[in-house]
């Protein structure tokens, strides 16, 4: 597979790429008809098609095959306070959609640097990154959310608020294996007291990342590397067949 298609509506019956995916496929791929495709929903499903009608505009193909592909066996959802530069947050994204993320959420705390983020854009960097990764999964890209609506929405799995490292334990320490994460990254100028302190009350438990001091896209990578290590067993268990 040197190549992944998006169709997140393979299961319901579409069996046509969208244009911007069919111009890829005919128009720079040369593709035609006859040639074998493969296609996800970004949802764990992979399909391997046939084009029937090279068209770039609308490039028709018959499915012959569909696998779901198992989940990951763990969940992260890692909340960040958006950079001023948006570029910034467009690598992270790249980044954790090649190792493996769920879903991403922007919010607005004290020290935040950017009061608007363009979602679509930004769900249009992990369309692209997930299919360069040929991973089948991408991640759910939330609207921005203060800091005070994000806390209060979330009750459960293993939750942690990155908190400098003095005095507080590691992540790869702090987080088990195979849980549903949750995992809060601050912006340049940090959390305030009282953001940490509501964190806490809400059950979530300050980790270091290092002993450096990361910027905040740095920060949400490591975190995300992390998480990935931790279930390194379970990853590994995944691709053997």
């Amino acid at each position: 597979m040197q190549t992944l298609f998006y169709q997140p509506g393979i299961l319901a019956g579409l069996n046509y790429l969208t244009p911007e995916e069919s111009r890829h496929c005919i128009k720079v791929l040369r593709k035609k008809n006859g040639d074998h495709i493969f296609i996800t929903d970004g949802a764990g499903v992979l399909a391997e098609a046939v084009i029937t009608n090279a068209s770039p505009d609308k490039c028709v193909f018959n499915v012959q095959y569909v696998n779901h592909q198992p989940n990951r066996g763990y969940s992260l959802r890692m909340a960040i306070a958006p950079t001023k530069n948006a570029e910034r947050m467009e690598w992270l994204i790249e980044k954790c959609v090649e190792i493996g993320i769920d879903r991403i959420s922007f919010i607005q705390t004290a020290h935040s640097e950017r009061t608007k983020v363009n979602v679509e854009r930004m769900q249009k960097i992990a369309i692209s990154a997930m299919k360069q990764a040929l991973q089948p999964f991408c991640p759910v890209i939330d609207p921005l959310l203060s800091f005070g609506q994000f806390i209060s929405s979330i009750f459960s799995g293993q939750r942690f608020i990155a908190k400098g490292h003095h005095g507080n334990t590691h992540l790869m320490d702090s987080a088990g294996a195979g849980q549903a994460y949750t995992v809060l990254i601050g912006p340049e100028g940090d959390f305030t007291d009282d953001e940490l302190l509501q964190a806490e009350n809400s059950g979530f438990i300050p980790v270091s990342l290092g002993n450096s001091r990361l910027r905040t896209e740095t920060a949400g990578l490591t975190a995300c590397l992390t998480i990935s290590l931790i279930n390194r067993q379970l990853n590994q268990n995944l691709t053997q067949p």
